[in-house]
């Protein structure tokens, strides 16, 4: 098995007027970034990407705010093949 590290542009999709409404996180593939045949290395590789990724955009609002315009990305490891968005399907609230 390989694990697939991959960049995605974040942003926070509007689920349902259920309960005062809620929001959900979502992600669209930019750029596979690397394979890894250890999943221990693959999830160590991303915290750092992540890490570095924080500091480059600590000027881009947070994903949560009503300003947010799209340029903040997140690193994920999947197994074999990353999808093109996530979550592959649409949330229901519950």
């Amino acid at each position: 098995m390989t694990y697939v590290i991959a960049a995605y542009e974040i942003d926070r999709q509007y689920g349902g007027s259920e309960e005062g409404g809620w929001w959900y996180d979502s992600g669209e593939l930019v750029r596979v970034l690397g394979v890894r045949a250890s999943e221990d290395e693959a999830y160590a590789l991303a915290r750092r990407l992540n890490g570095w990724m924080k500091r480059l955009q600590c000027d881009k609002r947070d994903v949560g705010s009503v300003l947010y315009d799209g340029g903040r990305y997140a690193i994920e490891v999947y197994e074999n093949v990353p999808p093109a968005f996530y979550p592959a399907q649409r949330p229901h609230y519950e």
